[in-house]
């Protein structure tokens, strides 16, 4: 049978019988009226001939057909190929501040995935962990990237044709630098603020003239590490503003306005140079009166990482205490229920041009949340093709010590990359397949499938979250966790049955890809931690307490499973933000102790 090319084409047709000999002539053809980025691939038994538009359209089809050629029966098959992207930016956002800071190899495995799923635009998103010149206080215990690591990957990236974007926030986000004495006074509120009932330290820069002069002098360190003439200056999530110093001034004229007349002051030095500037549009989008001052080359990048079927989900649950909860944080789940055509409803009735970022689901999660990655992957393709977006940004946060390992990502940005390049020909893709096939090289197509699987377990809890997984939250926060939160025994018995099934499964697995080995032993540690998860739920009793028989079991457990994780991180992830991601298992530590006084 003809092999299909990952991603799949919009249109393919072959006939078998004939086709082109090994020693076959290969032309090439430049055709302006080709779509940007697209060809056609023929071959025949006179050879092989390839029309292209660009660049870019050239290495597509050779791409395409190198993925043919790798077919017994490529010789004896002739194949009409034609294809063009759906959005001309396709792009992954890698969180590279939230502890785990990838080594060169592993960024070299990202770049690896992005060439397959033909991404053509990867961002860093950075916080403290770019080792800026007079920064050190901020950045010294992150083991950051460095001006050499960038120009390394810009150019790898670019050997790839893939756009190397910086991406650094410069609004909210922004504690560890607030956290240093020389720049506290910064803060929107030097004195922190509080979330779900918990106090935090400041995370949001007052939106000064001195802070925008400061903000712009850590861009203009960084950006020349690119060659590309885009970026990123983040601006989500501030969530001090209004509340501290500029609260007076928020009455006076509005949140909306002081929150623009930052960031426009931020843009313009880059626009004035012809950048292109993406920024966050959470807090954009819900000001009608913003609408209309977008300046040329700004880009709204809109994100909403649940999908419409768990908006729904939470939505019509019988108790209303999870939407209750994101109310109280200044969220309105109701208004989101339609997902992305919600979440950018004032600009798309004011005709804004935007960009979507929908997520990998790999955050809060261990082993992923598979089936709300895949409908919000879908969701952000459908909405942004419907108003004509240029951009597409898959993303990959690490909220709350970044416990997932990056395989856990791999299948989500692999399915991202297909349905932004195609969504009628890929929603349906075998993500599993291409995961052994072509990207692990699994000769007995095991480990993709566990990967699948594995992500597939945080809808057998029966207990739908928004943003996370029960089995990462009970690891995280045992003493907090809300009773909607708390699956039923017989679903965390059909959830470990599950995960004990992927690990045996697991074992046949044998990738030839270069991290093989990585992959394997990674994916076995999250498997581990999710069952061990399962039995920390079975631990507790309906007031949240522990069984003291149960407790110093897991305890110990817990050490062994610790130790893994730092042998494990040590193979994707410098050593940096390590203490600070083992730190976030304290809680549970504290609880299991307690327990067993």
């Amino acid at each position: 049978m003809p092999v299909t090319p990952f991603p799949r084409p919009k249109s393919m047709t072959s006939t078998t019988g004939a086709g082109p000999a090994a020693d076959a002539p290969l032309h090439v053809r430049l055709d302006p009226a080709t779509p940007a980025q697209g060809y056609r691939l023929q071959t025949s038994p006179e050879g092989t001939t390839v029309t292209h538009a660009d660049a870019a359209g050239l290495r597509h089809a050779l791409a395409t057909l190198d993925q043919l050629r790798a077919d017994p029966g490529f010789c004896t098959t002739s194949y009409d190929v034609s294809d063009h992207p759906d959005f001309p930016v396709r792009g992954f956002m890698l969180d590279v501040s939230r502890d785990r800071v990838p080594t060169r190899r592993t960024l070299a495995r990202w770049v690896d995935v992005m060439t397959l799923a033909r991404i053509n635009t990867f961002e860093l998103y950075t916080e403290h962990t770019y080792a800026f010149r007079g920064e050190q206080e901020v950045w010294q215990d992150a083991s950051p990237l460095t001006a050499e690591d960038l120009r390394w990957l810009d150019a790898l990236c670019a050997s790839r044709g893939i756009d190397l974007v910086c991406n650094q926030n410069t609004l909210g986000h922004m504690e560890r630098f607030l956290s240093t004495p020389r720049h506290a006074r910064r803060a929107e509120n030097e004195d922190g603020f509080s979330l779900r009932g918990v106090h935090r330290p400041p995370s949001t820069l007052e939106p000064t003239p001195e802070n925008a002069a400061f903000v712009t002098g850590l861009l203009e360190d960084v950006v020349p590490n690119f060659r590309t003439r885009r970026l990123n200056i983040g601006a989500d999530e501030p969530f001090e503003l209004g509340t501290g110093k500029t609260a007076e001034r928020a009455r006076e004229v509005g949140l909306g306005t002081v929150y623009w007349e930052y960031v426009r002051s931020v843009l313009k030095p880059w626009l004035d140079r012809g950048y292109a500037v993406e920024f966050w549009a959470d807090v954009f989008g819900d000001h009608p009166e913003l609408m209309d001052r977008v300046p040329a080359g700004a880009v709204p990048v809109v994100w909403q990482y649940d999908s419409p079927q768990l908006l729904a989900e939470v939505l019509d649950a019988p108790s209303s205490g999870q939407v209750r909860e994101w109310e109280s944080l200044g969220v309105d789940v109701t208004a989101l229920r339609e997902g992305f055509r919600d979440r950018a409803r004032l600009l798309l009735e004011a005709g804004v041009p935007f960009w979507v970022a929908p997520g990998a689901s790999n955050w809060n999660s261990l082993l992923g949340r598979w089936d709300n990655a895949v409908g919000n992957l879908v969701d952000a393709a459908e909405v942004g093709l419907a108003n004509s977006a240029q951009g597409y940004l898959t993303t990959s946060w690490g909220d709350h010590g970044h416990w997932d390992p990056p395989s856990v990502a791999f299948g989500p940005v692999l399915f991202g990359g297909a349905v932004s390049w195609s969504l009628a020909d890929n929603r349906d893709v075998d993500v599993a397949a291409v995961l052994s096939e072509a990207l692990l090289q699994d000769p007995h197509r095991v480990a993709g499938s566990v990967l699948v699987r594995a992500g597939e377990v945080c809808a057998l809890l029966g207990a739908p979250l928004l943003n996370a997984s029960p089995l990462c939250l009970v690891l995280r926060e045992p003493d907090q966790l809300r009773p909607w939160a708390v699956p039923a025994p017989r679903a965390l018995e059909a959830a470990r049955a599950e995960l004990l099934s992927c690990l045996q499964d697991l074992r046949a697995a044998e990738p030839a890809c270069a991290d093989g080995d990585v992959v394997v032993r990674e994916v076995t540690q999250a498997l581990h931690l999710a069952e061990f998860a399962v039995r920390v739920f079975q631990a507790r009793g309906d007031d949240g307490a522990f069984d003291p028989e149960r407790a110093p079991r897991l305890l110990t457990e817990l050490d062994g499973l610790l130790r893994e994780q730092r042998a494990c991180w040590a193979l994707r992830a410098r050593p940096g933000g390590l203490p600070d991601s083992l730190a976030a298992f304290d809680p549970l530590r504290h609880a299991l102790l307690r327990a067993t006084a």
